[in-house]
């Protein structure tokens, strides 16, 4: 077997199962990453956010997500000044573009379950928190 076969990349199954907290706010089931599975281009995890769960005001630098509701719903906040809001529910989708700042929260009384998939392979290395727009969207 050459050396390039042995260090190249394989199949791997993942079963979530251990949680970290993101710079967002919220704590996430680890999934497909770097980390995890040596992956290059993306990472995708498994949010659940409770009832009055609310993330901080973010931006992902240079990164794309897509978002798909399991179950439940969850308002997203979106735009330079979070102007822009929409309710994304059980069986919708959700693209966010790279460097838009967001804040997603669940005012509704079931929890919110998500596949979400970013174009960081790392995941949270490009988390940008944007503090300064948290009071923009009412608590």
């Amino acid at each position: 077997m050459s050396t390039t076969t042995a260090t190249r990349p394989t199949c791997r199954i993942i079963r979530p199962n251990e949680a970290y907290a993101g710079k967002q706010g919220f704590s996430y089931l680890e999934g497909i990453s770097a980390q995890s599975v040596g992956s290059t281009g993306l990472c995708m995890v498994l949010l659940t956010i409770p009832p009055g769960g609310r993330a901080s005001a973010h931006k992902h630098e240079h990164h794309e997500t897509a978002i798909y509701v399991i179950a439940g719903k969850a308002e997203t906040w979106f735009g330079e000044r979070l102007e822009s809001h929409v309710v994304v529910k059980a069986g919708e989708m959700f693209y966010i573009p790279a460097d838009m700042p967001h804040l997603a929260a669940n005012r509704g009384t079931e929890p919110c379950v998500a596949v979400i998939a970013r174009t960081d392979p790392n995941e949270q290395e490009s988390v940008v928190p944007l503090p300064e727009l948290e009071c923009l969207v009412p608590r």
